[in-house]
């Protein structure tokens, strides 16, 4: 598993690519460059994302496969 591909995993039936683009003020271009591994997401993205999708950034960055957040 990836960043690119978890990202579009833990933002499926949450958010568009849209939405994602307009929480992170970014493009929609932006974020499919993300979801596809074509350019690295920054740290303060990963916060971000994570924090709103309800995730833990371990599992953005595929340190672990449970979503759950230990905080």
């Amino acid at each position: 598993m990836d960043i690119g591909t978890r990202l579009k995993e833990a933002r499926a039936g949450k958010a568009s690519q849209q939405q994602i683009a307009e929480l992170l003020k970014t493009t929609q271009q932006q974020i499919s460059k993300y979801e596809n591994n074509i350019q690295e997401i920054p740290c303060r993205h990963i916060i971000t994302l994570a924090r709103y999708l309800d995730v833990s950034a371990d599992y953005l960055l595929c340190l672990t496969d449970s979503p759950e957040k230990n905080w």
